[in-house]
């Protein structure tokens, strides 16, 4: 349980409020063996998730969007708003709350 607060605390660093929705910085490891939160790169202040989705033709973002959208909820919307072609990515999120979303991430991680 300590440890699941201690990441929530550090991947907030990554998912920040903004006017538009809430913004989460990700960075990305495409064709690995699931999709799933890793954890969080101190460094780059990103949570960093695994995508089984490969980097061809804007898969791995489709299959990013997905995810995030699966961890915010029904009517949850999510899209790459930035780093199309990098690893480190920024993810647009409506239509959850920052609350609901930290406590996703963090339960997704190991």
């Amino acid at each position: 349980m300590r440890a699941a607060r201690s990441l929530a605390w550090m991947v907030a660093e990554a998912v920040r409020e903004t006017s538009e929705g809430i913004l989460i910085d990700v960075a990305v490891r495409a064709g690995a063996r699931e999709t799933r939160v890793t954890g969080y790169d101190r460094w780059r202040r990103a949570v960093t998730v695994d995508l089984a989705a490969v980097p061809r033709r804007g898969e791995a973002n489709r299959a990013l969007e997905a995810f995030v959208e699966s961890l915010g909820g029904r009517q949850c919307a999510a899209t790459v708003v930035r780093g199309a072609t990098s690893r480190r990515k920024t993810v647009l999120v409506r239509g959850t709350t920052r609350d609901r979303l930290l406590a996703a991430l963090a339960e997704g991680a190991p």
